[in-house]
């Protein structure tokens, strides 16, 4: 008996119990930081009509008169959203959307255009935001860019770009269509960077950047070719007021589905949104047609949490579990040429859910109809 007990003792010793290795964690695919510069910064000031800090290479260029009317007209612009709209924005972000599971998320926009002003009045705290249009990133202006061109129909240009989103909300797709294709931009690098810095953030630096094949993030050139797509740029930057640090990305992409399944690069990308939160402001209706079903599926699959106003997924993919929604404003019909697309589910449920009041006005019919937002929560968000 003894001599069995040892035999299976040192059996065991020769074959130690084998320890599987923990599967290491995957990289973060946006844990790589953009160079540090004051570029874009200076840029970015310039743009917005606010003074540069010294050293600045736009020094000279704001001392000419046309400048000095730029920075005028911006001031009156954002004077006026400022006093009116912003104040019932930050109200209602730190009344509604001020929860730790919210604040910690990625943000994900689609069919965003460069609206970096909506994204970071709704969501200042978050880490990362990634948004996604048609429109290319397009480069950064230099001072060299503008003393080669008549400034102040230049600059006139660039309040163009503007006016839309700090007047009505939103931007306009057949203006952007013609403004960031060449006639003012070569892209939405320009207005992204005069939305962050006005609205009281700091560029801390910038590159430009593009989706590969496995979904990663990667360096590119600025040239205007790549066989890959998913041409993007990276800012980071930081909130004046607390000094949070935020890098914000931009994608051109395709995200109709005869593209969007093809696009496998994009589509691995997407994996790393889940947890995430989305918005949608103004997108056309575009998720509300069978030819976007695919996004529309990436994102009720990915987010845990949804904010848009009715232009975004239909009303019905939300009204059962794991959703819950809460309405705000009131809703009539789409606005204008959108108006055939109604939901009759949506009007029932702002007459018999109890909607809160909306004390601002944003989307399509900006000021001609009730606005409206939806915010949706999956059961598990705490």
């Amino acid at each position: 008996m003894l001599v069995v007990c040892l035999s299976t003792l040192l059996l065991s010793c020769s074959h130690p119990t084998q320890t599987v290795a923990a599967t290491p964690a995957a990289p973060d695919v946006f844990a790589e930081a953009a160079p540090r510069s004051r570029e874009a910064n200076d840029a970015g000031r310039f743009l917005a009509g606010l003074p540069g800090t010294e050293g600045s290479p736009f020094t000279e260029l704001e001392r000419q008169e046309a400048w000095q009317v730029h920075r005028r007209e911006l001031d009156r612009a954002w004077s006026g959203i400022e006093s009116k709209s912003l104040p019932s924005m930050q109200q209602f972000q730190a009344r509604e959307l001020s929860a730790a599971a919210i604040v910690n998320s990625r943000v994900f926009y689609p069919f965003s255009g460069p609206d970096a002003l909506m994204l970071t009045v709704f969501f200042p705290r978050n880490p990362v935001y990634v948004m996604v249009a048609l429109e290319p990133p397009g480069t950064l202006p230099t001072a060299k860019h503008f003393a080669r061109k008549d400034l102040g129909r230049a600059l006139a240009g660039v309040r163009d770009t503007v006016y839309s989103e700090l007047h009505r909300s939103f931007f306009i797709t057949r203006q952007m269509d013609r403004q960031f294709r060449g006639q003012v931009t070569d892209g939405l690098l320009p207005p992204i960077l005069l939305l962050l810095v006005r609205s009281g953030h700091t560029i801390q630096g910038y590159r430009y950047v593009q989706i590969d094949h496995a979904g990663q993030i990667i360096q590119r050139g600025a040239g205007p070719s790549n066989e890959i797509g998913n041409k993007g740029v990276q800012v980071d930057f930081s909130t004046d007021a607390d000094g949070s640090a935020h890098k914000l990305y931009y994608f051109s992409t395709n995200l109709a589905d005869q593209r969007l399944k093809a696009n496998t690069g994009f589509l691995a990308f997407l994996s790393e949104m889940k947890g995430a939160t989305t918005y949608f402001k103004a997108t056309s209706y575009m998720t509300h047609k069978p030819e976007f079903s695919e996004i529309r599926d990436q994102v009720l699959a990915r987010s845990v949490a949804v904010l848009q106003d009715d232009s975004g997924i239909p009303y019905r993919y939300f009204d059962a579990q794991p959703w819950r929604v809460q309405l705000y404003g009131d809703y009539e019909r789409p606005y204008g040429s959108f108006r055939w697309l109604e939901q009759k589910d949506l009007k029932k449920a702002y007459n018999t859910t109890g909607p809160k009041p909306l004390d601002f006005q944003i989307g399509y019919g900006f000021r001609r109809v009730p606005s409206n937002l939806l915010f949706a929560k999956k059961d598990d968000l705490k």
